[in-house]
C-alpha cells in the first residue's frame, strides 16, 4: 500500500513538474511565434497590395469572418472570408483591402488566396496560400489563373475556354474547369465583400 501511494506521488510530482515546464515553454515560445505569423501574414498581403506601407486587421463585428462569410454564403458562394486587412499609405490613408478567401468547390480540397483591392475597386491581383488540386492540371492555377486577374476593375468574373474577350473574363486551365471555377467564384465572393460591405462612402465605419 505504501509502495503504490509512493508511486502515485512520484507520478503525480512527474506530471506537475512536466505541465510547468510545458507551461514555460508556452509562454517563453509564443510571442516570437505570434511575430513570425504576423510576418507571413504580412508578406501575403504585400504580394497583392505593393503600394502599402502597412495593414491594420478590421476587428469590428461587421466585419469578422463568420459574420462576411455568412453574408457571401447568403448570395451563394461556397467561400469562407477569412479575414480583411485595411491596406493603409505611409500617411494612415486606407488604400484598399487584403481580403483573405477560402473556397471550398476545388478538385482536391480547399484553395485559399489573398486578393488586393484598391479604393476605385481595382483588383490588384491574387496570391495563393493553399491548394491541392491535381499535378499538371488544377496546380497550373498560379501559373495560368492567377496573372489573370491583376489589374482588373470590374463588378464580377466570369470563366471561358473559347478565349477571354473582356476584362471580366478569365481563360480557364485546359482540363481543370473545377479548378478555375473555384478560383473565379472564390474572387467574386471576395469581390462582393468588397461592394456591399467595405466601399462604404467616407465616414463610413470602413474608413474609421
Amino acid at each position: 500500500m505504501k509502495q503504490m501511494m509512493k508511486d502515485a506521488l512520484i507520478l503525480f510530482l512527474i506530471t506537475l513538474i512536466s505541465g510547468a515546464a510545458l507551461g514555460l515553454v508556452y509562454e517563453v515560445t509564443k510571442e516570437p511565434i505570434a511575430q513570425q505569423e504576423q510576418k507571413a501574414k504580412n508578406e501575403a498581403y504585400q504580394n497583392v497590395f505593393e503600394a502599402a506601407e502597412d495593414f491594420t486587421e478590421l476587428t469590428e463585428e461587421t466585419y469578422a469572418p463568420d459574420a462576411l462569410t455568412a453574408f457571401v454564403k447568403e448570395n451563394g458562394f461556397d467561400a469562407s472570408i477569412d479575414g480583411v486587412a485595411q491596406a493603409l499609405s505611409g500617411d494612415g490613408s486606407v488604400l484598399g483591402y487584403v481580403i483573405t478567401v477560402t473556397d471550398h468547390e476545388g478538385y482536391g480540397g480547399d484553395i485559399q488566396f489573398t486578393m488586393g483591392v484598391a479604393a476605385d475597386g481595382t483588383l490588384n491581383g491574387i496570391s495563393l496560400l493553399s491548394i491541392s488540386e491535381t499535378a499538371g492540371l488544377g496546380m497550373r492555377a498560379g501559373e495560368v489563373l492567377v496573372p489573370q486577374f491583376a489589374g482588373r476593375q470590374v463588378e464580377k468574373f466570369s470563366y471561358t475556354k473559347t478565349g477571354a474577350g473582356s476584362d471580366d473574363q478569365i481563360d480557364a486551365i485546359s482540363g481543370a474547369t473545377i479548378t478555375t471555377n473555384a478560383v473565379v467564384n472564390g474572387v467574386n465572393a471576395g469581390l462582393l465583400c468588397f461592394q456591399e460591405k467595405l466601399n462604404v462612402t467616407e465616414g463610413g465605419a470602413a474608413n474609421e
